[in-house]
């Protein structure tokens, strides 16, 4: 059990500023664009490679308690095309979260396929590159999937990297390890992209209204 304090109720006092309190996320909020990415997924005959583009968006939140537990973050949003296809090939929703006091990070992940996940790892502020990980059958960094994708496309565990590169960019290269009825070994679904900004992001509510406020 990990070492969580007595009060479990009184809240702090948070700063409104949320990107300046992102830690291994500062720089990550806006509308970013990859126009690289490659998707290694399974089919019947063998995996298929699929070049995809990605527009997402990474808006920050106002900051989150849980009693004394305070989490700064950034809500996101990230839609995937074939090229030359205007069909969503991947939609996906959630949050990035950083929790100061302890170095966690966390990414929830929902995708209206009927599965929703929440990967965690440990990281510094200054990080230029941290890992997530869900594994099922977790109880605090899990995946949960409907019957069908359980019974045919089982998740047993899912990976992120991201790396913040010295020119703004950021990539990052995920594994979902997937068990199919038809193989006898787990396959390795894997995406990869590398992310330009093109767009700034909206101050998080607080902090727009504070900004608001002084300005008037």
């Amino acid at each position: 059990m990990a070492d969580f304090p007595a009060d479990i109720y009184t809240e702090p006092e948070p700063s409104t500023d949320t990107l300046a309190h992102l830690g291994p996320l500062s720089n990550m909020a806006g509308i970013w664009t990859g126009t690289r990415g490659l998707d290694v997924n399974p089919k019947a005959d063998g995996p298929e490679k699929q070049a995809f583009i990605e527009h997402m968006q990474m808006q920050p939140i106002d900051a989150q308690t849980n009693g004394p537990q305070l989490f700064y973050g950034l809500r996101y949003h990230t839609q995937i095309f074939k090229p030359d296809d205007p069909e969503t090939f991947h939609d996906q929703v959630g949050y990035w979260l950083w929790e100061p006091a302890t170095g966690t990070i966390i990414q929830t992940l929902t995708i209206p396929r009927g599965q929703t996940a929440m990967a965690v790892g440990k990281t510094t502020a200054d990080a230029k590159s941290f890992t997530l990980e869900a594994v099922r059958g977790s109880l605090t960094n899990g995946i949960s999937s409907n019957p069908f994708l359980e019974y045919a496309f089982r998740t047993e565990r899912y990976t992120i990297t991201v790396t913040k590169h010295d020119d703004g960019t950021w990539s990052y290269e995920q594994e979902t390890l997937l068990v199919t009825p038809d193989r006898k070994e787990p396959f390795p679904h894997t995406d990869r992209n590398t992310l330009r900004k093109v767009g700034e992001c909206t101050l998080n509510p607080t902090a727009l209204a504070k900004h608001k406020g002084t300005s008037s």
